[in-house]
């Protein structure tokens, strides 16, 4: 029986006192809000039909899971396909528009629309849909998390309600530790739930998010 409900879990605050575009970089792991946050996000799931945890390789990602594993006696499963996008940018301080004035980030900001600086949108968007398929199809009922970043999860959320891949990076919904929310309707998977548990953590917190 594949599952009733997927729950997409953005990790918690890094750990990240310089301000570094991270990436996929190693060595980021949660700061102590960071933690508190990912715990609080678990802590309200309490008495749901939880069957799976899935997480990114990245070590912010495997921090966040870990409360949902703890709580709930889940092994973590992880999964290469719901990671952090690579991009150009890694390891630096994105400012923009500061940015249009380095003439050697010219090539890569030439298309907004693929993004000429990291993987694809549509790339992104299939390797999801299919780490989230195929979790869906192996579930014993109940409901999975899976425990990802900040544009993975967005540029999921606006494949299933038909929008337009392309956005600005500066107004996404999905804030740390945020809860993103799929059911399965007939061939496609849409969007039933947005929740932010960790709001309360959000004004002390600091996140840089992604390109």
């Amino acid at each position: 029986m594949p599952a009733d409900l997927i729950h997409l879990v953005r990790h918690g605050e890094v750990h990240n006192p310089d301000r570094i575009l991270y990436g996929r970089l190693p060595g980021y792991h949660l700061s102590e809000l960071g933690h508190k946050m990912a715990d609080v996000a678990a802590a309200s799931f309490a008495d749901r039909p939880l069957t799976a945890l899935y997480a990114s390789p990245l070590q912010r990602a495997q921090e966040s899971a870990q409360p949902w594993s703890e709580r709930y006696s889940f092994p973590i499963t992880t999964e290469e396909r719901i990671i952090e996008p690579s991009n150009w940018f890694e390891g630096g301080r994105l400012r923009f528009p500061q940015v249009l004035g380095q003439p050697r980030a010219w090539p890569h900001l030439i298309n907004p629309f693929k993004p000429s600086w990291g993987e694809a949108y549509v790339s992104i968007e299939a390797r999801m849909l299919a780490a989230i398929d195929e979790a869906w199809s192996a579930a014993d009922g109940g409901e999975i998390v899976m425990v990802s970043h900040q544009l993975p999860i967005v540029v999921v959320a606006r494949s299933v309600k038909k929008m337009r891949l392309a956005h600005d990076p500066r107004h996404r919904r999905c804030t740390l530790s945020s809860i993103t929310t799929l059911a399965r309707e007939g061939d496609h998977f849409v969007e039933v739930d947005y929740q932010e548990p960790a709001g309360d953590l959000l004004a002390a917190s600091i996140d840089l998010g992604a390109v």
